[in-house]
């Protein structure tokens, strides 16, 4: 009996690879549409007038939202073996602590922040923060008392500080909390806040969905000079670890936290049984296949070339095909019905949104962002749900899973490790070559994640996961 959906490990695979496809594809030669919207090529500068989306725009979101999917599995499991509530705020914080701690160390040690140009103490002080990483925040695979495994771990996080504090950094830099990973530093953020208001609304989804309306209206009335809510927009206790503005990342993480109690749910109303092959109609899974993939494909067109009224136009009527496709059914059909009105709500209310703030934009993130990312999760978690669950494409979707389940190594195996390494070895410098055409460009990229995920697929295979 298998109780796990692969789709959500899927799904945070997906995220994490095409978060590191899109950090290592060449960084000026390929069409616009390979980079984040707001920062076309060849200049790459941050221009904020910019509006649309890519299909880089979604890596963020994705991963987000499957961040939220998983609390109903952890939280759920854990307050089901008898732990306190308060037992979790605490490891929730715990959590939250340790991924800020994740991010400023790594962005410490990449190697271009320890020398520029980047020399062999670089390469080497990054290979030795990867190394550190491990007894940091993986469970040590030595039989050994609980207070033992501790004083490794805080022999690690004492070996990271001193690190720090005593690296001579490129460019006269120093030692700076400050100085982090903005988008590690995001999940941290969400891993609190977000497993906290799931643990107390987790059997009231009304009172969570109504939190993100009264978010919605403190985020907005912010705008208003010398208002209350603008005071406590402004206000933050520790200016390097949170604002109040991160917390409209609860806009996806909370769906996404829906869409794990959909599947959850569904596992257990079908006995923890997902591997059957349940009498479902292949022409509807196929068909979901199709609407799911050409909803995020238009979607990302249509918002990226602005043609706003016609790709309005064109979800509608997927939706509703969509919608009366599922309209009959059980088993993997009410999973797949409630994740596709889920969906298709967020899309609407998203493009509804889109004449807002200026557009549709990644940064300063508006709501139709928001809101049409949150629905293209719903909508990739429906399609590998199909894939993984239902067709039991284990096999080709392998590097995603085992990616998926080891996310914080995948995420720096690349710069503090194989990128190290091949400047030691002497092969990084053939990179250049790459850069010649957009094909080249994007060729660069894939090897370079493809070892990425080489790499922590070995170790998620040997267990070796490292974990908050």
């Amino acid at each position: 009996m298998n109780k796990r959906a692969y789709a959500l490990d899927a799904l945070r695979g997906y995220a994490i690879i095409t978060m590191v496809l899109s950090a290592t594809v060449a960084w000026r030669t390929l069409p616009g549409w390979m980079y984040h919207a707001q920062t076309p090529p060849p200049e790459r500068a941050f221009n904020a007038s910019l509006t649309g989306i890519t299909w880089v725009d979604l890596v963020f979101p994705f991963f987000l939202f499957a961040m939220g999917a998983a609390f109903p599995f952890s939280i759920g499991k854990r307050l089901e073996k008898g732990e306190s509530k308060l037992r979790l705020i605490y490891e929730a914080v715990k959590r939250g602590m340790q991924l800020i701690f994740f991010a400023i160390f790594i962005q410490h040690f990449y190697p271009h922040v320890l020398s520029n140009p980047e020399d062999v103490r670089a390469w080497l002080l990054a290979i030795l923060c990867f190394i550190v990483l491990f007894p940091m925040f993986m469970r040590i695979p030595i039989k050994m008392s609980a207070w033992k495994s501790l004083c490794v771990k805080m022999i690690a996080y004492a070996t990271a500080v001193v690190m720090m504090l005593t690296t001579h950094y490129a460019d006269d830099r120093i030692f700076d909390v400050a100085f982090n990973n903005i988008i590690i530093l995001l999940l941290a953020n969400m891993a609190i806040f977000g497993s906290i208001i799931y643990l107390f609304t987790m059997n009231n989804r009304s009172v969570r969905i109504g939190l993100l309306a009264i978010l919605m209206a403190i985020l907005l009335s912010a705008q208003v000079e010398g208002s209350w809510t603008q005071i406590i927009f402004n206000y933050t206790p520790l200016p390097w670890a949170f604002h109040f503005e991160y917390l409209q990342y609860l806009f996806i993480v909370i769906p996404g936290s829906i869409a794990g109690e959909y599947l959850l749910e569904w596992i257990k109303s079908n006995d923890g049984n997902i591997s059957s092959f349940e009498s479902v109609n292949k022409w509807k899974a196929f068909g979901l296949i199709f609407l799911t993939l050409a909803l995020i494909v238009i979607n990302l067109v249509g918002l990226y070339t602005h043609a706003i009224f016609m790709n309005l136009l064109m979800n509608i009527l997927l939706l509703v095909t969509g919608i009366l496709l599922l309209r009959r059914g059980t088993g993997f059909i009410v999973l797949w019905r409630r994740l596709f009105i889920s969906a298709a709500f967020l899309i609407i209310l998203g493009l509804c949104f889109e004449p807002f703030q200026g557009g549709i934009k990644k940064d300063p993130a508006t709501f139709s962002y928001l809101f049409v990312t949150s629905g293209l999760a719903f909508m990739a978690l429906l399609l590998l749900n199909i894939i993984c669950d239902y067709f039991r494409c284990l096999k080709s979707t392998t590097f995603l899973v085992m990616s998926g389940q080891n996310p914080m190594m995948a995420y720096v195996v690349g710069n503090l490790f194989i990128m190290p390494v091949a400047n030691l070895l002497g092969v990084a410098s053939l990179l250049v070559y790459f850069n010649s055409n957009a094909w080249m460009g994007f060729l660069r990229g894939v090897i370079l994640t493809a070892l990425s995920v080489l790499v922590t697929m070995y170790f998620t295979k040997i267990k070796w996961f490292w974990r908050t």
